[in-house]
C-alpha cells in the first residue's frame, strides 16, 4: 500500500537538498492552509539559498500549466523575505492576485527596495492592477497609487533606465490622458530603440486607437526591436491598416524569428480573409510540430476574434432597434 504524502513529508524533503524537487510535490504547496503556511514559514529559513529558488522557479512554471494551482499565500509570506532574488519570485506567485492589498506592498517595493529583480517584478504586477481599475474592478485611488509610483519611477532620470522602461510599458494600460501625452510621446519621440519599443507597447495596451498611425510607422523600422514592439501594438489595437505590411512582412521572409511569430499572432489579432488564407497555406506547407501547433492556435485565435466581433456587432445592432422602438413609441404617444 502507498504511504500517504503529506505536507509535513513533503517539507522534510525541500530540506534535502541533495534530492530533486517531484512534480507531484509541487501540488501540495498550493491553497495552504494556516497551519500548513506556518509550517512552512519555520521550514523556510533552514532551507539553502539555491533550493529556495529551486522550488520557487518550479512553482512559477507550474502556475503557467495548471489553472487550478494557487500560490499566493505563500507568494505573501515570501514578500519580505531579505533575499531580492526570492522577493522577485513571490510577486510572480502572486501573477494571478487581484488582492487590492498588495498594491501598497507593490508599490513599496517599487519605491523603496534596494534591489532591481522585485522592484522590475513589481512593475509588472502593478500594470495588472491598474487594468483591474479600468475594468472598474478596482478602487479609483488604488489605480491612481499605481499610476504615481510607476510614474514616478520613468521620470527619475537616476533610476535604473531598465526599470524605467518596464514601469512605462506597464502604466501603458492606463486611459489616464496626460499619461499619453508626456511619457509615452516623450519616450516614443527618444532617439534610443529601446525606449522606443517601450513606448510603442504601451501603445499596445493602451487599446487606443490614438496611436494606430504611430504603430504603423514603425512596422519596417531597420530595428529588429521596434518592428517587434511595433508588430505587438498593431496586433493588440487590432490595426485593420497593418493587415498589408504584416502579410508583406511575412512574403518577404523576415529574417528575425521572434518578429515572424509576433507578426503571425498579430495577423491572427487584426483578422481578415486575406490573414486566413496564409495561417491555412502555411499549414499546409510547414512540417515542424511545433510550428504547426503555433499556426493553429494562431487561426483559432483570429476565428475566435472575429466571431467575438459579429457578436458585438450584433449586439449593438438590437441596442438600435431598442433605440428606434422607444423612439416610435414615444412619437405615439405624442
Amino acid at each position: 500500500m502507498a504511504e500517504t504524502l503529506t505536507f509535513q513529508k513533503v517539507l522534510d524533503h525541500l530540506l534535502d537538498s541533495k534530492k530533486d524537487i517531484p512534480r507531484g510535490h509541487l501540488q501540495l504547496y498550493s491553497d495552504l492552509d494556516p497551519k500548513s503556511l506556518r509550517l512552512f514559514s519555520d521550514v523556510w529559513s533552514s532551507v539553502k539559498p539555491d533550493r529556495k529558488l529551486l522550488l520557487l522557479d518550479q512553482l512559477v512554471a507550474y502556475l503557467d500549466e495548471d489553472t487550478i494551482a494557487n500560490f499566493e499565500s505563500i507568494g505573501n509570506v515570501l514578500l519580505d523575505d531579505a533575499d531580492g532574488e526570492v522577493r522577485a519570485r513571490a510577486i510572480q506567485l502572486l501573477a494571478e492576485s487581484n488582492d487590492p492589498k498588495l498594491v501598497g506592498k507593490l508599490t513599496n517595493i517599487l519605491l523603496t527596495d534596494t534591489l532591481p529583480a522585485p522592484r522590475i517584478e513589481a512593475t509588472h504586477l502593478l500594470g495588472e492592477f491598474i487594468v483591474l481599475g479600468e475594468l472598474e474592478e478596482l478602487k479609483e485611488e488604488l489605480q491612481r497609487k499605481a499610476e504615481d509610483a510607476l510614474l514616478a519611477v520613468i521620470r527619475n532620470d537616476n533610476e535604473d533606465a531598465t526599470l524605467r522602461k518596464f514601469a512605462l510599458e506597464a502604466v501603458g494600460y492606463s486611459s489616464r490622458p496626460d499619461i499619453a501625452t508626456t511619457v509615452i510621446e516623450s519616450a516614443f519621440k527618444r532617439a534610443d530603440p529601446t525606449w522606443v519599443a517601450s513606448a510603442l507597447r504601451a501603445m499596445g495596451r493602451s487599446h487606443d486607437d490614438h496611436w494606430n498611425d504611430d504603430v504603423v510607422s514603425m512596422l519596417l523600422d531597420d530595428d529588429p526591436r521596434i518592428r517587434f514592439a511595433a508588430v505587438e501594438a498593431a496586433g493588440e489595437l487590432s490595426i485593420e491598416s497593418a493587415g498589408p505590411i504584416l502579410l508583406q512582412m511575412l512574403e518577404e521572409e523576415e529574417e528575425d524569428d521572434d518578429v515572424v511569430a509576433a507578426a503571425i499572432w498579430s495577423l491572427s489579432q487584426v483578422g481578415g480573409d486575406d490573414a486566413r488564407i496564409y495561417l491555412v497555406n502555411l499549414i499546409e506547407k510547414t512540417e515542424d510540430e511545433d510550428v504547426v501547433e503555433f499556426l493553429e492556435d494562431a487561426l483559432v485565435n483570429l476565428d475566435f476574434l472575429q466571431e467575438l466581433n459579429k457578436f458585438d456587432l450584433l449586439s449593438l445592432d438590437d441596442l438600435d432597434d431598442e433605440d428606434k422602438d422607444e423612439s416610435e413609441e414615444a412619437d405615439e404617444k405624442e
